[in-house]
């Protein structure tokens, strides 16, 4: 003779199998879904690795639509002009890299390393762009550390110099020579003042870029 219960723990055990083969249906499908997508994403930071050809090649990813599209500004024909755009943006370009992270995240190695591709590529100066997208192309940025980063703009900067038959910098100096007027904070937290540093009235940058960009 059954018990009552018999009948319900009968009907309960085929719904408990497809219960658990449902479950492990959709764990399959996630499981294949998530190799999929490792596997694209891996396929695409090959290929973005290998966008910034080059021997000193940098490993950090970038999208590479970022340098993957032409120069958009006009030729600048202006000599003078183009002078003074070119001192401003080297004289930025090796403050950021004084001021770079010693030690940076990869999330601040991508924010650099993509400003300097899109600067490649919005530079106001069309033919200087052109010129810039294809020494990237050859030496593509240094981000690891800020040591790097300085070496690498110091490095960049007398190859354009060397085209331009301009005077070499010696890069072993840029960090004794290249005040930005943004020295680390004093300890007790205040600010003294524009007159308070010697920089303020002497900025050794603007002798080196004058002299050599």
């Amino acid at each position: 003779m059954s018990t009552p219960f018999a009948r319900p723990f009968r009907l309960r055990a085929p719904l408990a199998i497809l219960v658990i083969c449902f479950i492990g249906l959709i764990s399959f499908i996630r499981l294949n879904t998530n190799n999929s997508l490792t596997q694209q994403e891996a396929s695409t930071m090959s290929a973005g690795t290998s966008a910034g050809t080059g021997s000193n090649s940098d490993s950090i990813y970038v999208d590479p639509s970022l340098n993957a599209g032409g120069t958009i500004m006009p030729r600048l024909g202006n000599a003078t002009a183009k002078a003074e755009l070119g001192r401003a943006t080297w004289k930025l370009l090796h403050t950021m890299a004084s001021r770079y992270p010693v030690i940076p995240t990869q999330d601040e190695r991508a924010a650099m390393k993509q400003w300097i591709f899109l600067l490649s590529r919005l530079y106001p100066c069309g033919e200087c762009a052109e010129h810039f997208q294809q020494m990237l192309k050859e030496h593509p940025p240094q981000t690891s550390s800020r040591a790097a980063l300085s070496d690498w703009s110091c490095s960049v900067h007398n190859i354009v110099n060397a085209r331009l038959g301009k005077k070499e910098f010696d890069c072993r100096t840029l960090s004794d020579v290249y005040k930005c007027g943004c020295a680390d904070e004093p300890k007790d937290g205040k600010d003294d003042g524009p007159n308070s540093s010697k920089e303020a009235t002497f900025d050794p940058i603007e002798q080196i870029i004058d002299s050599s960009a």
